[in-house]
C-alpha cells in the first residue's frame, strides 16, 4: 500500500520509497524526496517561485526512459497552481507553478529535474534574469568553463551588471545574471553579443556557435537559453546523471580556485553543509532590489 502523508494539510501518496533510483550511489527515491523536503525546500521554493515549470521525467533512474514534459502531468491534483502561458502560435499553454512545499512533494514524486524559463508567470517573456550556460567540449571540463566565467564576469561588470555561478549538475557551469524586466529578446540579443565577443578575446577557449566540430577542447558559450520559449535546469534541482548531481550555486572563490572537475562535483548528500555554510548563494536573483537594467546599447 502507498503511504499516504500529510504536507501542509494536502494528502500525498508518496510512492515505491524504497526503490534505488541511482544505482552508482544506491540513493534511494526516498532519500531524494528527503533532500527536496528538508534540504532544498526553502532555497529551491524561491527560485520556482511564480515560474511556470518544465519537467524532465526520469522514474526509473538515470538509466531508465526519460521524458520532457510542459504540460501539467495526468492526475496534477486540483489544488497545484497551473498557469496560462503563451506559445509561439495564439494558443495558450498550461503550465505547473510550483508554489509550495506540498506541490514540491508532488512534483518531485514524480521523480523530475524542474527546469524554469527567465521569465515569470505573470509577465511572460518578459525576462528579469540572463543565463549564460558554460558546456565544455572534451577534453575540455568545467575547469575551462571557471576561466571563461571570469572573462564573463568582468565583462559583464563593464556594463553594470552582476553575474553569479553555479553548476549545471552535469559537465558545465550556469552564469546567472539579475535583470529589470526586460523583453526576451533584448536579453538573447545582448547575451548572443557577449558570446561572441568571448569568442574573439579568447579563441582557443570559446566558440559561441552549437556547431559540434567545433567544440572539442573548447566551451560552448550558449546564449539561447535566453529565448522566451526556453528553460534552464532550476538552482538546487537534482539531474538525471549516474549520481544524484544538483545543480548547485557555487562562490565566486570556487570558480576562481577550481583546478580539477571533481572539485565543482556536488550530490544531493553535500548540499545541507553548503546551505549551511553559504546560504543561498543565487539569493541576490530573487532580490528586485540587486536587478539592474541592461545597458542601454543593448
Amino acid at each position: 500500500m502507498t503511504p499516504i502523508t500529510e504536507v501542509e494539510g494536502r494528502r500525498l501518496a508518496l510512492s515505491n520509497l524504497d526503490k534505488v533510483l541511482y544505482p552508482a550511489t544506491g540513493t534511494t527515491k526516498g532519500e531524494v524526496l528527503h533532500y527536496y523536503a528538508v534540504t532544498a525546500a526553502d532555497a529551491l521554493l524561491a527560485h520556482l517561485h511564480n515560474r511556470p515549470v518544465s519537467f524532465l521525467r526520469y522514474p526509473d533512474g538515470p538509466d531508465g526512459q526519460r521524458f520532457f514534459t510542459k504540460n501539467p502531468p495526468p492526475g496534477t491534483p486540483s489544488w497545484v497552481r497551473i498557469a496560462e502561458v503563451p506559445r509561439h502560435t495564439a494558443q495558450q499553454s498550461r503550465q505547473v507553478v510550483v508554489q509550495d512545499l506540498a506541490s514540491l512533494m508532488w512534483a518531485a514524486n514524480l521523480v523530475v529535474e524542474f527546469h524554469t524559463p527567465q521569465w515569470q508567470a505573470d509577465a511572460p517573456g518578459i525576462a528579469d534574469r540572463m543565463v549564460f550556460d558554460l558546456d565544455p567540449g572534451a577534453p575540455a571540463t568545467v575547469v575551462e568553463c571557471c576561466r571563461v566565467a571570469l572573462w564573463l564576469r568582468e565583462r559583464l561588470a563593464a556594463d553594470g551588471l552582476s553575474a553569479y555561478g553555479k553548476t549545471s549538475g552535469s559537465k558545465g557551469l550556469h552564469l546567472l545574471v539579475p535583470l529589470e524586466p526586460t523583453p526576451a529578446d533584448r536579453v538573447s540579443a545582448y547575451a548572443k553579443r557577449l558570446a561572441v565577443e568571448a569568442e574573439q578575446q579568447l579563441p582557443d577557449l570559446v566558440v559561441h556557435r552549437m556547431t559540434r566540430a567545433l567544440r572539442p577542447g573548447k566551451v560552448f558559450v550558449d546564449f539561447s537559453q535566453n529565448a522566451a520559449a526556453k528553460t534552464t535546469a532550476t538552482p538546487y534541482t537534482l539531474r538525471a546523471e549516474a549520481e544524484p548531481t544538483a545543480s548547485a550555486p557555487v562562490a565566486w572563490a570556487e570558480i576562481e580556485d577550481c583546478r580539477t572537475p571533481a572539485e565543482l562535483v556536488f550530490l544531493a548528500a553535500d548540499m545541507a553543509g553548503r546551505l549551511e555554510r553559504y546560504g543561498d548563494l543565487l539569493g541576490p536573483l530573487t532580490d528586485p532590489d540587486r536587478a539592474r537594467p541592461l545597458p542601454a546599447t543593448a
